[in-house]
């Protein structure tokens, strides 16, 4: 069995701001690092044996907190990187439903139909197919160890979404909140996934956050 601790990174000042992040490199708020230092803590008694994050610093940083407790190197995986939004990528909430009030609704409404507009802009399946490619990677590579992975919300809402057999149509109906600790487990005798634990926030002190981000 392999067994994959995902989490979401902490909060940044975009986050708060409710400005789109994809993967501009922003980092980690005054709240966010010491979401890092929490998670560290909550995770300090459970045996690690590898880090993996995006190579955004505000996953990297969070995953630093948890592999410094363990004295784990963190290692770089770019297929872990935060949906690529495009245009909107720096762009408030409000600006990007004035300026592309369609496609807007659309993203909350059928995100699975939505291609980000301008260069590089990406849809949830590019963002699908890359992860699960890291993840069925993971799955073969690392029988009987726990893997940390730090990610951004995008990607774990995709992930977890395709592991499960839902197509992304269900995005949000999975809410990840900041740091927040998902456990997934992968069977190789039946080469099926189960998730064991979501979005648990108890390290930050409540049982969930009840807060909502308009920017990713």
């Amino acid at each position: 069995m392999v067994r994959i601790i995902l989490i979401r990174h902490g909060e940044t000042t975009w986050n708060i701001e409710g400005r789109y992040q994809g993967q501009e490199d922003t980092p980690l708020s005054t709240r966010g690092l010491e979401q890092g230092r929490l998670l560290a803590q909550g995770l300090k008694d459970v045996p690690l044996d590898i880090c993996i994050s995006s190579p955004l610093q505000r996953s990297y940083q969070t995953c630093k907190f948890c592999a410094d407790l363990h004295k784990l190197p963190v290692a770089t995986d770019a297929r872990l990187t935060e949906i690529n939004h495009g245009d909107w990528e720096g762009v408030l909430a409000p600006d990007i439903a004035k300026a592309y009030p369609v496609e807007f609704e659309q993203w909350h409404t059928a995100p699975h139909l939505v291609q980000m507009p301008g260069k590089g802009g990406e849809c949830l399946e590019d963002v699908r197919r890359r992860v699960r490619a890291a993840f069925d990677e993971y799955a073969q590579k690392y029988e009987g160890k726990t893997v940390l992975v730090a990610a951004h919300d995008a990607v774990n809402k995709a992930i977890i979404c395709d592991l499960l057999g839902l197509g992304m149509e269900h995005f949000w109906q999975i809410k990840q909140d900041n740091t927040c600790i998902n456990v997934l487990e992968y069977n190789k005798g039946t080469c099926t996934w189960r998730l064991v634990l979501l979005n648990s926030v108890n390290h930050m002190g409540f049982l969930f956050s009840g807060i909502e981000q308009a920017g990713l």
